[in-house]
């Protein structure tokens, strides 16, 4: 199997057509080169096309082939520290200026939608996060109040609530967020695609970086049977980081999320299941997350095994939590199972890294890839035009490859063998 296919997913199944992405041939100057046509290369090229930048974005598989054509597709504003531990950790200014910035990536998303014209079934009818046990709602009300603090639409929602929205009884509440919402991820990045080739941007599928070289005061990057000299480079890889850079792919730690979509449900569940029409992810340690499709394909997704595979049994925990969720379905068919990397960071924040003069690196997104990578993608394509590092609202780290990487994957297994226990217990009242 040709390991740059598109997994049999569901999006990749009801995705609009993709752009003509040839693969790059011959040698030639360009102002700069992305690495990487997910949500972040995509958006860089776009708005660097845009600006009149000559452009060039460089992909091993297709626009949308790793995490960005197969997440859940939930748009999700925000990141994993609410904002009063972003100013905590920043400082007043910092802190804030970056809350504020997390806060409103949602709306580059449905901006671009509609700017655009994108097809992919976007719809911004709010996001909710759901709580597992009682005890855990305080979680959840600190996030409502820091964020209504600072004029988001936030709200909490009591157990009645939340299962009339979502027709499960398995949360004691939670809030909804309607600054967020959902899209056909893949149907996306294509979109993002077309309109940066419309703008402008050179975009080569099939064409894996497999040289960086300094030259001059720029770089040249080199693919199997091309190459590209520009004086900035972008590398925009995510989870599938390679060894193109000493030390990049070490300072994150890919994980896998497994997802599986029934066959469309039927009217009357369809009235009870996610009548709400808003994507949900709860607050356990081990999440589960899920949404309909706009065939009415119930999706859920959930940690998976360290290892590619479309294997129904490797699915397991991720049906399981369907179950869970909807023990009123009984047994439902399923149509299609995939998986794809999610990038960890130990400081559950993206990271901007400069490598060095011209040489950037985004990435790093703990599983909110969707909003806030189109986002940071727009963020480097001005400091790709000239921004100043403090300007930008996500302050730049050193690189730092974790210590004892290779021994992440083993105890990361352990770990969240743990963890699953931990949620079980609290959402059995313990």
């Amino acid at each position: 199997m040709d390991k740059r296919l598109l997994p049999n997913s569901l999006w990749a199944a009801t995705a609009v057509p993709p752009a003509e992405t040839p693969p790059l041939t011959g040698e030639r100057r360009a102002d700069a080169v992305v690495v990487g046509a997910g949500f972040t290369g995509l958006s860089a090229a776009l708005h660097l096309a845009e600006a009149g930048t000559d452009i060039v974005l460089l992909e091993a598989g297709e626009p949308g082939w790793g995490a960005s054509g197969r997440t859940g597709g939930q748009v999700i504003p925000g990141l994993k520290l609410d904002p009063d531990e972003l100013v905590a950790k920043y400082g007043v200014e910092k802190g804030e200026r970056l809350a504020m910035f997390a806060g409103g990536v949602a709306d580059l998303v449905f901006d671009l939608v509609d700017r655009h014209g994108i097809d992919c079934h976007a719809t911004r009818s709010g996001w909710i996060q759901g709580v597992h046990a009682s005890r855990r709602m305080d979680v959840v009300e600190r996030r409502v109040e820091q964020w209504t603090r600072r004029g988001a639409a936030a709200e909490l929602i009591d157990a009645r609530q939340i299962a009339e929205l979502t027709g499960t009884a398995r949360y004691a509440g939670g809030w909804i967020d309607r600054r967020g919402g959902m899209l056909q991820p893949l149907s996306f990045s294509r979109g993002l695609a077309h309109a940066a080739v419309r703008a402008g941007a050179a975009i080569h599928g099939r064409s894996p970086v497999t040289g960086l070289i300094p030259k001059g005061k720029g770089w040249r990057v080199e693919t199997p049977s091309g190459a590209v000299v520009a004086d900035q480079v972008l590398l925009a890889t995510n989870a599938y980081t390679d060894a193109l850079w000493p030390g990049l792919r070490q300072s994150i730690i890919p994980v896998f999320s497994y997802q599986v979509a029934t066959k469309p449900l039927g009217d009357n569940l369809r009235r009870t299941v996610l009548a709400g029409g808003m994507p949900v992810a709860d607050i356990r340690r081990v999440l589960l997350y899920f949404r309909l499709d706009h065939t009415g394909r119930l999706v859920v997704g959930g940690r998976g095994r360290a290892r590619e595979t479309e294997e129904s049994e490797f699915y397991r925990n991720v049906v399981e939590g369907l179950n869970w969720l909807y023990p009123q379905l009984g047994p439902v068919e399923l149509d299609h199972y995939w998986g794809g990397q999610v990038a960890l960071t130990l400081d559950h924040l993206p990271h901007l890294n400069e490598l060095a003069p011209g040489l950037h690196a985004m990435i790093g997104y703990n599983g909110r890839g969707v909003a806030m990578a189109t986002a940071c993608g727009k963020m480097m394509a001005e400091r790709m035009q000239g921004a100043p590092l403090e300007d930008l609202p996500l302050p730049a780290t050193p690189m730092k490859p974790i210590p004892f990487h290779g021994f992440r994957q083993p105890a990361l297994a352990v770990a969240i063998a743990w963890k699953r226990l931990l949620d079980r217990w609290e959402a059995r009242g313990g």
